[in-house]
């Protein structure tokens, strides 16, 4: 799932050994290939009353920007948005593999699809109302389909690019109305969603909070510190970027589908901003908090991985952290300047300072392992193979010098936290040795990641990472590096690099049609565009990280879901 960034580290090797050892909750593997999954199946376990009540204290070293779900990309908010609001479909909320599984949310049941999978209908469940006492209409689904593209959504042109009418919307968006793409029908409750082609991954796109209905008359731009109403179990009361968002619960909420929008246990979550990570953790161990957000400080790992080894939960993911490369601005318009940086970089040195092996390994090409699409292989790794064995420095001087670029000013992004910031002086001195003159501009997480995608800020190379939206490969391939992904001018150009080559978008396009019809066949074609990407050097794949939560004593019914991770509003503080 997409977002920004995440808190990594938690680990020296030996520490991660212990937190390993003791994690509560390390996920099954493997990647749902069935996005249109019926309900049926395993669900959640039924809700405990006994268990409800209370405040869950939340902490962060920042916010995490606008609180719109139509709008924000950041995993930070994804989690919360589970308990807030809903789309037509949900991803089911449980632990594990089952958590890839698509249900019906407010739609009463999967849709109907017919012309040749072009057609989707759904019908709508009665009685659901927003948490400002309104009630659920079909007008505010159509709106909340309309909206994602006036407020130019970040995926508008990636995930609903498809609808009829998204093109005409998409170049303008203040007169987006989709028609004939999306279209209700009052009398009978039902949505219709007409596609220009067949797309396996729909009924996937549907369950992101992209795709979140909201009231009809909420604003077509960016609603930014100014909560909207929500249908889920909780609603914000009250957000200051600066300082704290407050969730309490809907009181209109009735939990229709435990499956897909569950009643939550706290009766407040209270996220507090601002704090260092060092008293992040000191909150955490004395139960003045109940989960940090942020990577903990190097000082404080011997005693959270032995004395609070119980209250660790490790788990793998795919995603991956990496540093782009703007391929529209010098340096890094020079692709032999951009394969320069992928032979440099120490991808060992990268998995060391986020925490080590335990927690990290070196990762080659934009698919994560495990990942459909992935294949073993590493261009830029010393002698070559299938995975990364070291840095070939010498290979990198020689590209620096054939390209002409040594001498040139090189601007690096990051986040001002202590893993980021690490790794961002490690890429300073780097390419400080290459022959460049290297700047690290730290930045708070509450801005970093909007300011790099927007192309007036000249931002040559950003370190950041992705967390996939759901299990596709498409989700990191043509969401990241596609034409349709970049948007000069705007903070919602999740394309950093700006790169933009037409043969591989029209090899991404010929491969999400196959898709429609053998998923087999589309993912070997996946494989085969994360090698020509690679070849381009667009980016520099850095690692493929684990995550930690940390919780305190008080904590219970810890869930981590692979599609959304810990699953916030089923917490049990009382």
């Amino acid at each position: 799932m997409s977002r920004s960034t995440r808190r990594g580290a938690l680990a020296a090797a030996t520490v991660a050994l212990a937190l390993t050892a003791a994690a509560c909750s390390s996920s099954d593997s493997g990647s749902s290939d069935n996005p249109s999954a019926s309900s049926s199946g395993s669900g959640s376990s039924a809700f405990q009353p006994q268990h409800q009540g209370g405040t869950l204290k939340l902490i962060a070293h920042a916010a995490a920007g606008t609180l719109d779900p139509q709008v924000n990309y950041t995993l930070q908010y994804w989690q919360l948005y589970q308990s807030m609001y809903d789309g037509l479909l949900a991803f089911k909320k449980v632990g594990g593999q089952q958590s890839f599984t698509v249900v019906p949310d407010l739609a009463a049941a999967m849709p109907k699809v017919t012309n040749g999978g072009r057609t989707y209908t759904f019908t709508l469940r009665k009685d659901i109302t927003f948490s400002n006492g309104k009630a659920l209409t079909t007008d505010d689904v159509v709106a909340s389909f309309q909206r994602i593209f006036k407020v130019s959504s970040p995926t508008a042109g990636t995930f609903y690019n498809g609808i009829v009418g998204a093109d005409a919307c998409i170049k303008k968006p203040a007169s987006c109305t989709l028609s004939k793409g999306v279209i209700g029908d009052a009398k009978s409750n039902t949505v219709t969603i007409n596609l220009t082609a067949a797309d396996s991954e729909f009924p996937y796109k549907l369950a992101v909070p992209h795709a979140s209905v909201v009231p009809k008359d909420s604003p077509t731009k960016d609603a930014g510190t100014k909560p909207l109403p929500s249908t889920g179990a909780y609603m914000a009361a009250s957000y200051d970027p600066n300082r704290e968002l407050k969730l309490v619960r809907n009181p209109h909420f009735k939990e229709w589908s435990r499956q897909a929008s569950p009643q939550g246990y706290p009766d407040v979550i209270d996220y507090t901003f601002g704090q260092t990570v060092e008293s992040e953790v000191t909150a955490v161990e004395n139960g003045q908090a109940d989960w940090m957000f942020d990577a903990p400080p190097t000082d404080r790992l011997g005693e959270m991985g032995t004395k609070y080894a119980s209250q660790t939960h490790v788990n793998p993911l795919t995603a991956f952290w990496y540093a782009t490369l703007n391929v529209n601005m010098a340096p890094f318009n020079n692709k032999l300047a951009r394969q320069a940086i992928n032979y440099a970089v120490d991808r060992a040195a990268v998995v060391r300072l986020y925490g080590g092996t335990n927690l990290a390994s070196p990762a080659c090409t934009v698919l994560p392992p495990g990942f459909p699409g992935h294949v073993d292989s590493c261009d830029y790794t010393k002698g070559g193979g299938s995975t990364w064995k070291a840095a070939d420095l010498a290979k990198a001087k020689e590209l620096v010098k054939k390209s002409g670029t040594a001498g040139q000013e090189v601007g690096i992004v990051v986040q001002d936290d202590d893993v980021n910031k690490s790794i961002g002086q490690y890429l300073q001195s780097l390419l400080t040795q290459l022959g460049y003159k290297a700047k690290l501009k730290p930045l708070s997480p509450n801005i970093q990641f909007t300011y790099i995608q927007n192309t007036k800020n000249k931002v040559q190379l950003a370190l950041t990472s992705w967390y996939q939206d759901y299990p596709a490969a498409s989700d990191f391939l043509n969401v990241l590096l596609s034409c349709a992904s970049f948007h000069p001018g705007s903070d919602s150009s999740i394309n950093i690099s700006g790169f933009c080559d037409k043969g591989i978008d029209t090899k991404m396009h010929t491969a999400l049609k196959t898709a429609q019809t053998d998923q087999k066949n589309a993912n070997q074609q996946w494989g085969a565009i994360d090698q020509q990407v690679m070849a381009e050097s667009p980016v520099v794949p850095l690692i493929n990280p684990k995550l930690v939560d940390f919780t305190s004593k008080r904590v219970g019914n810890y869930q981590f879901s692979k599609q959304f991770y810990m699953l916030v509003g089923q917490l049990w503080v009382k």
